[in-house]
């Protein structure tokens, strides 16, 4: 396990490495969960082994510190996933991010253009407002308090124990700061960032979630959008071959 300062105050952001060859990959996790459970599975295939990986907990998530005083809003979150790679010596790496995590890789690479050659987003947050059913949207319903002092408990009983499993390890403030800023989105948008990246930009959608809206207008900006089948919302752990491949750039 590796770890870097990113608040200015003695907080750090830590993460766990693989060696390998580079460009490295940076696996990047969602809202409430952890970069290593979603994706450590995935880094240990045949076909992506050899390969220097990164799997980072944002701030307040896993096992990474968690001020009181932090923002956690996307654009704080990809400041501090922009230390972690500074910390490592990376450039030019490959981002494969979650949910939120997507939404965060996106600022980073809007913000730091040279640290990020490649984006694979995985059901990423494009847009402000995501749909009602979003978990983000039920928890920034909350007022910070209120969440902090039962919400979250209230919360981890309807999401189901795989991702309580990770959500319960997350600081409540930042897990409602976090939300809130998903909800409230990036300027520009992460999908007016993803449509104008000079990078290569894979977006993996389950297809048990149906269609990505504005999908075409994405595929004309040069954006490969791939619809992984019997998958849904964390496709790594539904279709992992598929996943695996689309990650290695062989679907």
């Amino acid at each position: 396990m590796q770890q870097t300062e990113f608040d200015g105050k003695g907080s750090r952001v830590r993460w766990t490495e693989v060696p390998g060859e580079e460009p490295a990959r940076v696996y990047v996790h969602g809202l409430g969960s952890m970069s290593s459970v979603y994706h450590a599975h995935i880094a240990a295939r045949p076909e992506l082994t050899g390969r220097r990986s990164l799997f980072v907990d944002l701030p307040g998530h896993g096992v990474s510190d968690r001020p009181a005083h932090f923002g956690y809003s996307l654009e704080d979150h990809a400041d501090a996933l922009a230390k972690v790679l500074d910390e490592a010596g990376l450039t030019g790496a490959e981002l494969i991010a979650h949910s939120m995590g997507g939404a965060v890789a996106l600022v980073l690479a809007h913000r730091r253009p040279e640290l990020v050659s490649r984006l694979v987003l995985t059901e990423a947050t494009l847009d402000p407002l995501p749909p009602p059913s979003a978990g983000s949207r039920e928890i920034a319903a909350y007022g910070e308090d209120d969440f902090a002092d039962d919400g979250h408990a209230r919360v981890l009983e309807r999401v189901g124990p795989l991702w309580a499993a990770t959500m319960r390890l997350a600081d409540p403030r930042a897990l409602h700061r976090s939300a809130v800023g998903l909800v409230r989105g990036s300027r520009p948008t992460g999908r007016e960032i993803l449509a104008a990246l000079p990078v290569d930009r894979v977006y993996v959608q389950g297809g048990l979630n149906g269609e990505l809206p504005g999908s075409r207008a994405l595929e004309a900006a040069g954006v490969r959008v791939v619809t992984v089948p019997g998958a849904g919302h964390n496709v790594m752990l539904d279709n992992p071959d598929a996943f695996a491949a689309v990650v290695a750039g062989t679907l």
